[in-house]
C-alpha cells in the first residue's frame, strides 16, 4: 500500500520565504557562516545559475533562487532594496548577530532590550535582505506592551 502525498511535506511550514539573491550559491554560503544554515539541495540549471535552493536555518526553512531578469526575477540590489525583513528567533541573539555581522552582514539597528520583551537587532545581509533577529527575554502583557510603546521604544 502506498502512502497518501501530504499535501505539506514534512519539515516544511505553511510560509517559506523565497529570496531571489544576485549569486546564491554564495548566499547559501553566507547564511552558514551567518545563522547555522544546513543546505537540504539546490538545483542548478545549465547556465550554472540555482534555480532552486533550500536550507535550513533554526526549525525553519527558507528557499532561494538566482536572480535571472530575463524572467523578472530581481533580488533587493537591483530593486533598489526590499519591503520585507526576516526575523529570526535565537538562543542568544547578541552571538548570533556578532556572528553575521563577522560573515558580512551590515548592522542597521544594534540590538537592544525592547519593549515588547525581546532583546533585538537588525542586519541587512550582503544580498540585501533585511534582517531581524530576536531572543524572547521577558513575557509581559499587552498593557506593558502599550505602556512601553509610549515611552520611545527600546527599554533599557
Amino acid at each position: 500500500m502506498t502512502t497518501p502525498v501530504q499535501p505539506i511535506p514534512p519539515g516544511m511550514h505553511s510560509i517559506t520565504p523565497h529570496l531571489v539573491c544576485a549569486g546564491a550559491a554564495e548566499a547559501i554560503e553566507f547564511y552558514k557562516k551567518a545563522f547555522g544554515a544546513r543546505e537540504g539541495g539546490r538545483l542548478a540549471g545549465p547556465d550554472g545559475k540555482l534555480m532552486h535552493a533550500h536550507i535550513n536555518i533554526g526549525d525553519s526553512s527558507l528557499m532561494l533562487v538566482d536572480e535571472m531578469p530575463e524572467w523578472k526575477c530581481l533580488g533587493p540590489r537591483a530593486l533598489g532594496g526590499s519591503p520585507v525583513t526576516i526575523h529570526l528567533y535565537v538562543e542568544d541573539v547578541d552571538a548570533v548577530f556578532a556572528q553575521a555581522v563577522a560573515a558580512g552582514a551590515q548592522p542597521s539597528m544594534p540590538v537592544a532590550d525592547m519593549f515588547w520583551g525581546d532583546r533585538y537587532g537588525q542586519l541587512v545581509d550582503p544580498f540585501g535582505h533585511k534582517w531581524s533577529i530576536a531572543t524572547h527575554v521577558r513575557d509581559m502583557t499587552p498593557e506593558e506592551i502599550a505602556k512601553g510603546a509610549n515611552c520611545g521604544g527600546a527599554s533599557r
